[in-house]
């Protein structure tokens, strides 16, 4: 038996989990924790990560060494999309591990996509499906066929980016959305593999995704609306839901039953991803899933250990 720590480094939210890990390769998670960081904040078209939201993530990796310190444990820590793009990305990781002593991995896009992808197929049983995984300022898209990864790519844009670019953080204007939609569509079609992929599910991941699952879970009165893996919705009805929430102002969502009150300023730019998406592989349902990167890492370790 063995402890293992994932510090996660989002663009938009800092995680970290304990797993106990046990000698037959299977794992209980003992702690969770979600610290809203928001390390792309303010990042612009300069791509310079601001100290507020360093000093924001520097206190939360703190806190985070306190929950998981007494466990000993082998510690895993990675940071995806904003890291990843920052022009002072050194300047950054060199400073967390003077203050905190972590040593960050930063994964490639295609390492991202690889861990969500293992993350999926580890805990849920689909054969052809598109895996979207939305964060803050990347979005991973893998194309899933008899099981096996067929294509991935990550892209550039995500909830925090979409919003501050296309200003969709507060009372909305609908020719935003149109011209986010637009930016959106032009980089899919980049992508020829992906239209290919007509009418397969579209597997969700990512805070965006989690928040549109907890709003449905809620409007069906569901009332464990934080454990959704497995949860599905058609299309029709991830539209109707973006359709009520497109016209509210941003203390108007900030009362949607479901959503989290700090999650109001990008739902809307969340939910943009996956609403072209579903439109350009014409998708019948979403599935929702609860692992990702930290679990594809989770069966990563367990794979080396063994």
């Amino acid at each position: 038996m063995s402890y293992l720590a994932i510090v996660d480094l989002g663009s938009n939210s800092a995680r970290m989990v304990v797993e106990e890990l046990h000698d037959d390769g299977t794992y209980t998670e003992l702690i969770r924790e979600k610290q809203d960081t928001r390390i792309a904040q303010n990042m612009g078209d300069d791509l310079i990560l601001k100290e507020v939201p360093i000093a924001r993530t520097i206190a939360a990796l703190k806190y985070f060494q306190t929950k998981y310190a007494g466990f000993k444990p082998e510690i895993r820590a990675i940071t995806t999309a904003a890291v990843r793009m920052a022009v002072n990305q050194a300047e950054f990781l060199a400073r967390v591990k003077f203050e905190t002593g972590i040593e960050f991995q930063v994964l490639s896009g295609e390492e991202e996509a690889h861990y969500d992808y293992l993350g999926v197929m580890s805990t849920l049983n689909i054969d052809d499906a598109v895996i979207l995984d939305t964060g803050g300022a990347s979005v991973e898209i893998i194309a899933v066929a008899n099981g096996k990864s067929i294509a991935d790519v990550s892209l550039p844009f995500g909830a925090v980016s979409l919003s501050e670019r296309f200003n969709l953080a507060n009372d909305i204007n609908q020719s935003d959305i149109k011209l986010a939609c637009d930016s959106i569509l032009a980089q899919y079609e980049t992508l020829p593999w992906l239209f290919k992929n007509q009418h397969k599910p579209v597997i969700l991941l990512g805070g965006a995704n989690r928040s549109l699952a907890r709003m449905g879970r809620t409007a069906l009165g569901i009332m464990s609306v934080d454990h959704f893996h497995g949860f599905s919705m058609t299309i029709e009805r991830v539209a109707a839901i973006f359709e009520t929430i497109r016209y509210m102002t941003r203390l108007q969502r900030e009362h949607i039953a479901g959503l989290e009150v700090t999650r109001a300023d990008i739902i809307i730019s969340g939910l943009l991803p996956l609403l072209n998406l579903m439109y350009t592989i014409n998708a019948p349902r979403v599935i929702f899933s609860e692992s990702g990167v930290r679990e594809g890492l989770i069966a990563e370790t367990i794979k080396n250990n063994g």
